[in-house]
C-alpha cells in the first residue's frame, strides 16, 4: 500500500487520468444497466393485458396502452406496428423492421462504444506510464553506476513503474467483461423483439372481422330439376 501511494504522489500525471477513467467507466456501466432495465418488458404480463385491450377497445385502445408503457417493445415496436395495421401485415412488418434497425438497436448500443474505448485506452495509458517510468529508472541506474554507487536500491522503482500497467488492467478487464455481457443482452433482446413482432401480427390478424371473399357463386344449373327436365 505504501508503494501504491508513492506511485500516486510521484507519478500523479498518470494516476489522476487513470482514476478519472475509472470513475467515468463506472458511471457509464451503471447508466447502461439502468437503461437496459428501463428498456426491458415482461411480455408474459404485458401480452395478456394487450390482447384484452385489443379485443375490447380495438387498435386505438391497444395503441394508447402501448404508448403509456416504458419498455422499448410496446412503446416503439408495437406502436409502429399498430400505426400501420390498417395498411396490412406487410406494412406492419416493414414498419417494425425499420424501427428495430433504426431506433431500437441504436438505443441499445448507446454507451457501448465509450465503454470499450475506455477499456482500450486505459490499457495503453498504463503501458505508457510503465514505459516512461522504466526509462527514468534506467537513466537513474546509469547515473548511479557512473558515480560508483549501488543500483540495487532501484529495484523498488522498477516495481513501482509496473503499478501503471496494473491499474490500467484493473480498469480494462471489468469493462471488457461488461461490454461482452451487454452485447449478449442485445442479441437476446433482438430475438425477443422478433418473437414479439410475430405475436403482434398474429393478434392483429385474429382481431380483424371476417369479410366475405367475394360474391356468392352462381347456382349449379344442373342441380335445378326444372333445368334438368329441359
Amino acid at each position: 500500500m505504501r508503494e501504491f501511494w508513492h506511485f500516486v504522489t510521484t507519478d500523479w500525471y498518470f494516476a489522476i487520468p487513470m482514476f478519472a477513467m475509472s470513475l467515468v467507466s463506472i458511471t457509464l456501466v451503471v447508466w447502461r444497466i439502468l437503461l437496459n432495465n428501463k428498456a426491458n418488458t415482461n411480455l408474459n404480463a404485458f401480452l395478456p393485458v394487450f390482447q384484452e385491450k385489443l379485443e375490447k377497445e380495438g387498435v386505438e385502445g391497444a395503441l394508447r396502452y402501448c404508448q403509456s408503457q416504458q419498455g422499448l417493445i410496446p412503446r416503439k415496436l408495437y406502436v409502429a406496428g399498430l400505426e400501420t395495421s390498417k395498411q396490412g401485415l406487410a406494412a406492419m412488418r416493414r414498419a417494425m423492421a425499420n424501427v428495430m434497425e433504426l431506433e431500437i438497436v441504436p438505443d441499445l448500443n448507446f454507451l457501448l462504444a465509450p465503454i470499450l474505448a475506455i477499456a482500450k485506452i486505459a490499457t495503453m495509458v498504463g503501458l505508457l506510464g510503465t514505459v516512461i517510468s522504466m526509462i527514468g529508472t534506467f537513466a537513474k541506474m546509469q547515473e548511479l553506476r557512473q558515480e560508483g554507487q549501488n543500483v540495487a536500491d532501484l529495484g523498488g522503482s522498477i516495481g513501482l513503474a509496473l503499478f501503471a500497467t496494473a491499474l490500467g488492467l484493473t480498469i480494462a478487464i471489468p469493462l471488457v467483461f461488461s461490454h461482452v455481457l451487454f452485447k449478449a443482452w442485445i442479441a437476446n433482446f433482438e430475438v425477443r423483439m422478433k418473437s414479439a413482432a410475430q405475436k403482434l401480427m398474429v393478434l392483429i390478424q385474429a382481431a380483424r372481422p371476417a369479410t366475405a371473399n367475394g360474391p356468392p357463386a352462381p347456382a349449379n344449373k344442373a342441380a335445378d330439376p326444372a333445368v334438368a327436365r329441359r
